[in-house]
């Protein structure tokens, strides 16, 4: 029986072991996220940042063709009654071989991030419970932005179309950022296209990471004043950021860095968002005062925004809803999709340390 199930013994082995290390977030912190995964992460850019496609991609489409092809035999022998007991063995132990390789390979590769300190310990945030009134003075700084970046961050946005143009200008944002927060430092890039962007759109993402091959993936086909934001936040899950709400925080540091309007602009109209939506939820008058003094330019980018979710809504995409909200949930994150909007906790810590010239 061993030598028959060694491998499955040993990844059931690891796995646990995995499990238990995860329990440990100070340890995680030290030995992993500012040891072993860096390391990890920058031979997996280094190998494949060159390909100008991405490969996770494929492989991704691989597995979804492997699955097919895997259910049409199943049905096939169900209908021809050659689904006997060895087959159910053998496709149990199967099942379990690939479950038990992905979560491993998953946890090593990236998702033992999700345990570590996390980016209010890199650089030294105290985050607590914020009061509407740190809201509403957060908010008055981000509408003060947008009017800003109201002309000269909705200007000549065609250059953005231009795939190399974004990520590299992602990647000069972190450079601008890592003088001032030298715990966030990106090297050796592997930004892509996203190979399945439109379908992206009727399925409700605008970017996301590959842990299995370290490729940060673009949706290029949704509104391009988006895409700068979006960027920066996927190259916040390749630093080790895994929670979305610290990725999202790691991407606002970065896009502000930016010497480029339109990339200042994509961060605060998205922040903006963020936290009209708390506010909202607590003064729904004061709400709509704010999104009255947004600039004109910001108010077309909202009834744009609208128009494209309208546009591509549908009821697969409340599934996929769904079932990414509790995969969040599983991985630390309680509130589901709602995390994106919990980088409001992290700007207001922002705000209270360094003010809000800062911000």
């Amino acid at each position: 029986m061993w030598k028959k199930n060694k491998w499955l013994f040993l990844l059931i082995g690891v796995a646990l072991l995995l499990k238990v290390f995860s329990m440990f977030p100070e340890a995680v912190d030290r030995y992993y996220a500012h040891g072993f995964y860096p390391l990890m992460a920058a031979v997996q850019r280094i190998l494949l940042g060159w390909i100008p496609f991405s490969i996770g991609d494929l492989l991704y489409g691989a597995a979804i063709i492997f699955l097919l092809y895997k259910l049409f035999d199943l049905v096939k022998r169900l209908i021809r009654r050659k689904a006997d007991r060895t087959y159910w063995l053998s496709g149990g132990r199967l099942l379990l071989h690939v479950i038990l390789c992905v979560y491993v390979s998953f946890n090593l590769f990236w998702g033992l991030n999700y345990n570590r300190a996390g980016i209010a310990a890199d650089l030294g945030l105290q985050v607590d419970k914020y009061t509407k009134e740190e809201l509403v003075q957060v908010m008055e700084v981000l509408v003060s932005r947008l009017q800003d970046l109201d002309s000269t961050g909705r200007i000549d946005r065609e250059a953005l179309h231009k795939k190399r143009y974004l990520f590299d200008g992602a990647e000069v944002a972190y450079d601008s950022l890592t003088p001032r927060h030298p715990a966030i430092s990106y090297r050796h890039s592997s930004v892509k296209p996203s190979l399945y962007s439109y379908l992206g759109n009727y399925l409700g993402y605008t970017g996301y990471y590959n842990p299995f091959t370290g490729e940060a993936q673009v949706n290029t086909t949704v509104p391009v004043f988006l895409q700068p934001f979006t960027t920066c936040h996927e190259i916040g899950h390749q630093l080790g950021y895994a929670k979305e709400s610290e990725a999202n925080f790691s991407g606002y540091l970065a896009a502000k860095s930016s010497s480029d309007a339109r990339f200042r602009y994509s961060v605060y109209f998205d922040m903006y968002s963020y936290s009209w939506y708390y506010l909202y939820r607590q003064d729904s008058m004061l709400a709509k005062q704010f999104r009255e003094h947004l600039p004109q330019g910001a108010k077309k980018d909202y009834a744009e925004l609208k128009e494209f979710y309208l546009r591509h809504r549908n009821p697969v995409e409340a599934v996929i809803d769904k079932l990414y909200g509790q995969y969040l949930k599983a991985n630390q994150q309680p509130s589901g999709k709602l995390s994106y909007n919990e980088v409001i906790a992290w700007l207001i810590a922002y705000y209270r340390k360094y003010g809000a010239g800062a911000v």
